[in-house]
């Protein structure tokens, strides 16, 4: 498959990037700072998302969806980074998506999905840099089960309708079968969250679960099989991160490239010096290769090729790298005024830090693929 967009997914970018760019623009997240918000979106935007279609860009159009794919949820993300539109679209419209896909909790929570009125948190995480474990227990009471452990870096999960918990049913904390998925809705007893404002001003939140009892329906998949809705999740959820990067890397270019044809010194543009001349081709190439990757995972992940796997973790690592590259090249030749509230490169460089850790960072994957290959 070529590496670039078709003629449908093309005019989805375009309606995606005139759409976000009037709505959700920088200014947008600006306000939201500014304004101490303490839920981290506009919950306005995200209903007009809603009516755009977005929210149901991965459901199938049985269910009330677009039945669309991960290129096309990609194209969106992409002009979400692009304008650093704080939005729940990542978590709800796409991991949390994943995960439910064939199970008996779709019916339940795709309709609010779509509507723009449910929104979901991914409670995976209990260790730095994502590493994997799961020690969160998961025992039988009566038809159900009692929830026990601590997740941390839950995007949302302090508003969250919906809470996809990954627990421990059976083995130990680093074992990969064993796991079961569990929907738990928002006001389940003895849970409880506490909201933490990231480097990007946007909240995640650390939950506690005291024995959060749930119903046998609650599980998502088969018990101690939940690997595979997880890992679905998980490899939705990199694909479309890698996305959101590649457009705040785009994003952060776009605003250095015009910052080096308007910026003067000496009587001449800044943009006219070989040396930044140089830096920028470089950096442009970088970002290229990103794209290249980024839309190759999104494409084996559509087909259900058995290589999007090893693919998403090479985007998930490429885009880590580049937009590193690009916000920090940005700042440098933007000067010391660029981490200044006077222009929107710093706001990028802090989003592009907090979406480079999200679902495991450059080294993460770089180690993962390096284990696949019998390193």
């Amino acid at each position: 498959m070529p590496l670039y967009l078709n003629d449908e997914q093309t005019m989805l970018r375009d309606t995606t990037r005139d759409f976000v760019a009037e709505h959700a623009p920088v200014s947008h997240m600006r306000a939201l700072r500014d304004a101490k918000d303490v839920t981290g979106f506009s919950r306005d935007l995200w209903k007009s998302f809603a009516e755009m279609g977005f929210t149901g860009i991965l459901i199938g159009e049985d269910q009330g969806g677009l039945g669309l794919g991960h290129v096309e949820a990609g194209v969106v993300l992409e002009e979400i980074g692009r304008n650093l539109s704080p939005s729940p679209f990542l978590s709800t419209a796409v991991a949390a998506v994943e995960a439910l896909k064939g199970s008996a909790q779709a019916e339940r929570w795709f309709p609010g999905i779509i509507a723009g009125e449910t929104v979901a948190a991914l409670a995976i995480d209990e260790a730095a840099k994502h590493r994997g474990t799961v020690a969160m227990k998961a025992e039988r009471s009566g038809n159900g089960f009692k929830l026990s452990g601590r997740k941390q870096f839950v995007t949302h999960g302090h508003i969250a309708d919906l809470i996809i918990v990954a627990a421990r049913t059976a083995g130990s904390a680093d074992d990969e079968q064993g796991i079961t998925l569990f929907a738990v809705d928002k006001s389940a007893a003895n849970l409880t969250s506490e909201a933490e404002r990231l480097a990007d001003s946007s909240l995640a939140a650390r939950l506690t679960f005291d024995g959060v009892e749930v119903d046998a329906d609650a599980v998502i998949g088969e018990v101690d099989a939940g690997s595979d809705p997880l890992n679905r999740l998980l490899r939705a959820g990199r694909t479309g991160a890698s996305a959101e990067l590649l457009g705040v890397g785009g994003g952060a270019m776009d605003l250095t490239v015009n910052y080096l044809k308007e910026r003067k010194q000496f009587g001449a543009t800044i943009g006219s010096f070989q040396a930044l001349q140089h830096r920028a081709a470089h950096l442009y190439s970088e970002m290229e290769v990103a794209r290249a990757a980024v839309l190759k995972a999104a494409q084996l992940l559509d087909e259900g090729d058995e290589k999007a796997d090893a693919a998403v973790s090479v985007a998930k690592a490429m885009t880590a790298l580049a937009t590193t590259l690009s916000v920090q090249e940005g700042v440098q030749m933007h000067g010391g005024i660029g981490m200044t509230d006077e222009y929107d490169i710093g706001f990028y460089m802090k989003r592009a830090r907090v979406l480079a850790e999200m679902f495991g960072d450059a080294n993460f994957h770089a180690d993962r693929l390096a284990l696949a290959a019998g390193y």
